[in-house]
């Protein structure tokens, strides 16, 4: 978030909204990407004043959640010495919170404490590198949501050991998505989409006399190769990815992940679905599958690399429940 560099992520492409009766749409940049609105209602000027105290939530919720922000609640608790609680808004704790329990569902796949292990794995100037020996055994050391003590009471976290290296561009994104949808649904806004870069996606009903806001997920190495159609309607999509050559790093070996390409996740919200198309990068095939078997909301796609016979045979997996219409590839 903030100044963070972009993760390359698998793109939504919208389909036919522009034949919708009374659509407006409305953009806004936060959290290092592009977030937009897109409202049917017959009220065009209400519409917007809706979409823009929406992005106003947004942008108060950015300054909770960077690291890139002095003085945010993540700058602090990143600052925090060991031992001492650190107070924290509403939005973080939740955060945190959510982080938390969907590290524990993943079996520790999805770490928001992975900051170390990133930075040890990457050069100056961001590239792929191999840390030594000792850099890798601190990294480890100071990653772990072990290291996290949250009470509720107080609103505050403490550390177990310091530093930590928290970073919330897992989650943030959605979690930022999601309490945009509140907001629209207090002004009485309920046919909407938002999205945050494609990346996080929630619809909320469908437009009038429709099946729900069409939405085709794209091969992310061949935008026009679709590999699904979705009509969305109280649901929420999300996708992650890495460009070639690049690495997402596995919290529970501390080494890169190999063999996926790209992950989507399809749940109720939008922080769910944020933190899980990162937990899906890292998790193997089989681990996804009985995952999605356990949790009967929840579907998934991934994209596999070619084995070393045939590097350019990428594989399409999918988990959980889907309809055969909607499947493309």
């Amino acid at each position: 978030m903030g100044k963070e560099p972009k993760r390359p992520e698998p793109s939504f492409v919208q389909s036919h909204w522009a034949s919708l009766p009374d659509v407006h749409r409305f953009s806004h940049q936060a959290m290092a990407t592009t977030f937009e609105i897109i409202v049917q209602n017959a009220d065009g000027r209400y519409a917007e004043q809706a979409a823009n105290a929406a992005f106003d939530e947004l942008d108060r919720i950015e300054t909770e959640l960077s690291r890139y922000v002095e003085n945010s609640d993540v700058t602090r608790i990143n600052n925090a010495l060991a031992g001492r609680p650190v107070p924290l808004g509403l939005d973080t704790f939740e955060c945190l919170e959510i982080s938390g329990e969907i590290h524990a569902r993943t079996g520790g796949a999805f770490d928001v404490t992975v900051g170390f292990l990133v930075d040890c794995w990457l050069d100056e100037e961001r590239k792929p590198r191999v840390p030594s020996a000792q850099e890798l055994e601190f990294a480890r050391k100071h990653t772990g949501m072990r290291l996290l003590f949250l009470d509720e009471a107080s609103h505050s976290v403490t550390l177990a050991e310091s530093p930590v290296r928290v970073d919330l561009g897992g989650v943030g994104k959605g979690y930022g998505v999601d309490k945009m949808a509140e907001l629209l649904r207090e002004w009485s806004i309920d046919r909407a989409l938002i999205h945050g870069g494609f990346s996080s996606v929630l619809a909320l009903e469908a437009p009038k006399d429709t099946p729900g806001w069409p939405v085709t997920l794209s091969d992310p190495n061949d935008r026009t190769r679709t590999l699904a159609r979705l009509q969305l309607q109280g649901v929420a999509v999300s996708g992650s990815g890495v460009e070639k050559g690049g690495h997402i790093i596995d919290p529970r070996s501390a080494r890169p992940v190999e063999g996926k390409l790209a992950a989507w996740s399809i749940t109720a919200d939008a922080t769910g679905a944020d933190a899980l198309s990162t937990a899906f990068m890292v998790m193997t095939a089989a681990e996804v599958k009985a995952y999605c078997a356990g949790h009967a909301d929840v579907r998934a796609l991934l994209i596999l690399e070619g084995d070393e016979t045939e590097p350019s045979a990428e594989q399409i997996i999918t988990a959980g429940k889907w309809e055969e219409t909607e499947l493309a590839y």
